[in-house]
């Protein structure tokens, strides 16, 4: 990808963060950290900036760096946001075609820049994408191999399962330590989309703050492989709730039972907290539950109630 292209897409992120709350105002961005999350260089990171400083969005002070404004413009940033994203559009249907098994297990570079009309450079981040995300791997010699996911209501419901077993009991560890650092970062994430209007947070931006709060939760346990086990499965899910029509109402009472459990943990009821993960897990899975609404007699373009 043209680092133009990166930038604009890292541009469009932080953007997004600062609509849904993630990022409030007064935030300092901070360069290095940014390049982390999305495991860039520094440099599109750096245009991204220059970008958004030029669109009014953020702040620079000279020596310090770059800063939410205490007073942020929406509308400049939600038209900012709403800009077309060719990329994004072409990655949700790359990822529709394979979990409706339209396209084979094992593609190439060729294929995919026939079909969905990319550059070469387009088709690389594509796979890079997705590869980051879990579901595509480099194949031996020559090729991808698409990876298996949640393609199926049972497989979903699995990994449903899977985390009622594992998010509650990594809370109960020995090791399990409050960082009230993150529970306030988290806080006023979860706070930022309920003060919003959630219609005009893009879905993927939604849907990422909800994973975001379990995994900084499981984090905490200090045990890796509880983190990598669901980053895994967080991973296997996400394409099929790309497909999902968000729920709303839904969403706010996501929110609602995180933040009481941030409130339980601050006061260090943890026997409570997990008792209300798995509460919440088990009030996700009948909700989101594909097998519900009929998924294996669905039609391509039915949608999970998120």
């Amino acid at each position: 990808m043209r680092t133009t292209d990166l930038s604009n897409k890292i541009a469009r992120r932080i953007a997004q963060e600062i609509l849904s709350g993630a990022l409030e105002a007064g935030s300092h961005i901070v360069t290095q950290s940014i390049a982390n999350n999305y495991q860039v260089s520094r440099t599109p990171v750096r245009d991204a900036l220059i970008t958004l400083e030029q669109a009014n969005i953020l702040t620079r002070i000279p020596n310090r760096g770059y800063f939410v404004p205490e007073r942020i413009n929406r509308s400049s940033i939600e038209e900012f946001a709403d800009e077309q994203d060719t990329d994004s559009n072409v990655y949700q249907q790359f990822a529709e075609d394979w979990l409706t098994d339209i396209l084979p297990e094992i593609v190439t570079e060729q294929s995919l820049r026939q079909r969905y009309s990319l550059t070469k450079s387009g088709t690389q981040e594509l796979l890079s994408r997705a590869t980051r995300e879990g579901w595509v791997e480099p194949k031996d010699g020559y090729g991808w191999k698409l990876l298996p996911v949640a393609k199926t209501a049972e497989a979903f419901d699995e990994i449903y399962q899977f985390r009622m077993a594992i998010e509650p009991a990594a809370m109960l560890e020995p090791s399990f330590e409050v960082d009230r650092k993150v529970l306030d970062d988290l806080k006023r994430t979860q706070d930022g989309m309920l003060e919003d209007d959630l219609s005009k947070i893009p879905g993927e931006v939604l849907l990422r703050n909800g994973s975001e709060f379990h995994e900084e939760i499981i984090r905490l346990s200090g045990n890796p492989f509880f983190l990598m086990a669901l980053q895994r499965v967080n991973r296997m899910r996400r394409l099929m709730e790309y497909r999902a029509e968000i729920n709303h109402e839904r969403i706010v009472e996501q929110c609602s039972d995180h933040l009481e459990i941030i409130n339980l943990l601050e006061r260090g009821e943890i026997a409570d907290a997990s008792y209300l993960m798995r509460r919440h897990l088990s009030g996700a899975l009948k909700r989101k539950s594909p097998i519900a609404w009929n998924w294996s007699d669905a039609k391509k373009d039915e949608r999970i109630k998120v």
